[in-house]
């Protein structure tokens, strides 16, 4: 294939007379065209993996890597005075997804390619997606995200299908993304969407008329469930996405002329926590329809479909009011009922029933019940649910439960977005390790090889100046790259305790202002965007955007520490970061984060993790070893206990120790309500030291002195390198190839 010639056709001139809006769309058109020429997978068995996100990113870049034409690109443009970086930019990223579960359903879509495996996604094609952060007067403001252009990703495939509401029927449309694997072929992500959505009926910011359903399903991701227009739009959308997807899997079963009496031997579906739930009672219902009996329906059913746990978070698990639903979809109704009437002929535990005395109905219990599978995503994480919070089920399917630990896609997040560090592993131990991550391991072969480590802290520092470079652009921001690049990057939850974070840089603030200067400056750089109606995580936001605002006015302070928010956080954005990053933050409260997946990203470029004993860590730890991790706080028993005790009580932290209530004194300091709105600010220090529900104050102290000393330990820069190598060559179990083929040889069987 000759690529300038393909190119230059498209664009109607040559690639130096282009600019950079039309290459990226010429390139577009083209990675699309070579997509359609390619394989898809095949086999007598497919898995269809549904989600309410996929968080893709942008996808040129990835898909010229997994077509193989990446180099030869590149080099292309390149000879004509083009960067590919700069075409980039022009390409929205896709608004389909917010945080960990949208990221891993992106990876997993990449790896399930990329290994040749029988696979879809199904999700809703999102046209404003969570929603576009800015930060204004030291606060989030939420405005919409539009990204789908006349050319885009999106292929129409002329497929709909009607879904059947209690009051109207939509019909759905079907459009297609590509997912190319890595030198293999080619799955599909299905994304509906309806005719009648209007993007127009948003105004100001991302409110619009939540009861619209004909005009407003498809506009945004998880939209404000604080009152029951938002939770009945909610279960719209759940439905909308699980009934278009059943429908077509039995399309797709029909046009292969299987029987769908054995639907389980040709098609498993994959439930991606419980926003798709209602695809059991739906399937059940269609098997029906066509004359199969209830009860063979639900064994048909059971066996299809498999459920992964993402949260130990108890209000994470749905649980939708039967009226609820009841005004929705009222044709499903008598099948949860029926369902829920089986479970409480067998069991009397009450903590099993589908449908508690509240008459609500409990989506997990639905797919652990009937489903054949029921995984976690950590070491850890599975065994909580096995011990604690899904113990009743355990005892009853203990065959059921399985862990598959989560992992990311090597392509993106090594590959592409460190494209330095890539390059210097291929020449350290070849190209091995690009299909087979384990291979990484052979890095370890230089632990004491002052060469590589040297150059492994060349590649950081080009990476830290290049972020440099980025925020000053994009933020106006302007940091150092001579100083240690501290970075917390997620969904601003409070059990991910950004706040106590926040509490550091105000414990580093009051250290430096009493003469006490650290030797290397600080940059603690945060991204995070909190739900439109959390509010107490929105008061965090505050918080950190006042500190900033105080450090920066403060010349005695500014040049040894610096806090950055880094606006609108996304995919793109965390590809900048990540390779930049020296110290990971990974302090969620132990047993709390059923994995996380930036940990891996992390490490895999050479940032060392500052964590707990939470998710994933554990298995790091495990992996890298004491000397290349730096760990603190109470472990998730000794948590799990304090949480069935009532033995935590703040108060006590903050009145009992002066070093404590001095820096949690310090929110409602007349220094930072000068600065900031005293509202969010009284209400976040009050909540801190009367609930504090996930224990900021339990594990503050033991958290400094970690952070402390992991600075300390930052300035034996061979030492540190040391650490660096070890943490990437040890990054291999992390993949997404490994955790997918996993889910195929002990849940999928494709």
């Amino acid at each position: 294939m000759n690529l300038r010639q393909k190119l230059e056709e498209r664009l109607g001139e040559t690639i130096a007379q282009a600019d950079e809006g039309a290459l990226y769309y010429a390139l577009l058109g083209l990675t699309k065209e070579i997509s359609s020429g390619k394989e898809e997978n095949q086999g007598d068995k497919k898995v269809y993996y549904i989600s309410a996100e996929f968080l893709i990113g942008k996808l040129l870049s990835n898909n010229l890597i997994n077509l193989g034409i990446y180099d030869e690109v590149r080099e292309l443009l390149e000879e004509n005075g083009k960067s590919l970086v700069e075409i980039e930019e022009i390409e929205p990223e896709p608004s389909l997804g917010n945080g960990g579960l949208g990221r891993l359903a992106a990876c997993f879509m990449d790896s399930i390619a990329t290994l040749g495996l029988n696979g879809a996604g199904i999700g809703l094609n999102y046209h404003y997606g969570l929603f576009r952060q800015v930060l204004e007067s030291y606060k989030q403001k939420e405005v919409k995200n539009p990204w789908i252009e006349k050319e885009s990703w999106l292929t129409d495939t002329g497929i709909h299908f009607p879904v059947i509401f209690k009051n109207f029927t939509l019909t759905s449309v079907m459009y297609d993304i590509d997912i190319p694997g890595y030198e293999s072929g080619i799955n599909k992500l299905h994304l509906f969407d309806t005719e009648s959505v209007d993007e127009g009926m948003v105004d100001e910011g991302i409110t619009f008329d939540k009861e619209d359903i004909r005009r407003n399903l498809t506009l945004f991701l998880y939209p404000d469930d604080s009152d029951e227009a938002g939770q009945l739009l909610r279960i719209y959308q759940q439905y909308f996405m699980v009934s278009s997807g059943a429908q077509l899997i039995l399309k797709e079963m029909d046009e292969k002329g299987y029987d769908i009496r054995r639907l389980y031997e040709h098609v498993v579906i994959q439930i991606n926590d419980t926003h798709p739930s209602m695809v059991i009672p739906e399937l059940i219902r269609l098997l029906t329809e066509r004359g199969i009996s209830f009860d063979e329906a639900a064994e048909i059913v059971t066996k299809t479909c498999a459920y992964t746990n993402h949260t130990i978070l108890a209000e994470a698990l749905e649980k939708w009011p039967l009226a609820y639903l009841e005004q929705v979809v009222p044709h499903l109704i008598p099948i949860i009922e029926k369902l829920d009437a089986r479970v409480k002929e067998k069991y009397a535990d009450e903590k099993v029933a589908i449908i508690d005395e509240n008459d609500r109905v409990h989506m997990a219990h639905m797919d652990i019940h009937y489903g054949f599978s029921v995984n976690g995503v950590a070491a850890l994480h599975t065994e909580i649910l096995k011990n604690a919070e899904l113990k009743s089920f355990y005892e009853i399917y203990p065959e059921k439960f399985n862990n598959k630990t989560n992992g990311i896609t090597f392509r993106r997040w090594l590959m592409h977005c460190n494209p330095a560090l890539s390059s210097y592993i291929t020449k350290l131990i070849g190209e091995g390790w690009k299909k087979d991550a384990s291979q990484l391991e052979k890095l370890l072969a230089y632990t004491e090889d002052e060469e590589a480590l040297e150059e492994l802290l060349c590649i950081k520092q080009k990476n830290k100046r290049e972020l440099k470079e980025y925020l000053q652009t994009s933020q106006g921001v302007d940091i150092s790259e001579e100083s240690v690049f501290d970075i917390q990057i997620k969904r601003l939850h409070e059990y991910k305790r950004q706040q106590m974070n926040a509490l550091y840089v105000i414990y580093k603030y009051k250290e430096i202002k009493a003469g006490r200067l650290p030797d290397i400056p600080v940059t603690i750089i945060f991204g995070a965007k909190a739900a439109p109606a959390y509010t107490l995580a929105k008061d965090i936001i505050h918080l950190i955007l006042c500190l900033q605002e105080l450090i920066n006015q403060d010349p005695d302070v500014a040049p040894y520490l610096k806090i950055v928010m880094v606006e609108n956080y996304n995919v793109t954005k965390a590809e900048k970061l990540i390779p930049a990053c020296d110290i990971s933050e990974q302090i969620s409260l132990a047993s709390k984060e059923a994995s996380g997946t930036g940990n891996m990203k992390f490490m895999l470029n050479g940032a060392v993790t500052l964590g707990t004993m939470d998710g994933a860590n554990v298995e790091i730890h495990d992996l890298v070893g004491s000397d290349n991790i730096y760990i603190f706080g109470k472990r998730s028993e000794e948590v799990i206990r304090l949480y069935e005790t009532n033995g935590y009580q703040p108060r006590k932290y903050y009145e009992s120790d002066p070093a404590i209530g001095e820096l949690v004194d310090f929110i409602i300091s007349k220094d930072m309500i000068k600065i900031g709105d005293p509202e969010n600010l009284c209400r976040l220090y009050k909540e801190l030291i009367s609930k504090d529900w996930f224990m900021t104050l339990l594990d503050l102290k033991a958290y400094i002195a970690e952070k402390e000393r992991m600075l300390e330990d930052y300035k034996d820069r061979k030492n540190w390198a040391g650490k660096m190598l070890v943490n990437i060559a040890k990054a291999g179990f992390f993949s997404s190839d490994r955790t997918i083929a996993e889910y195929n040889k002990e849940i999928w069987d494709l």
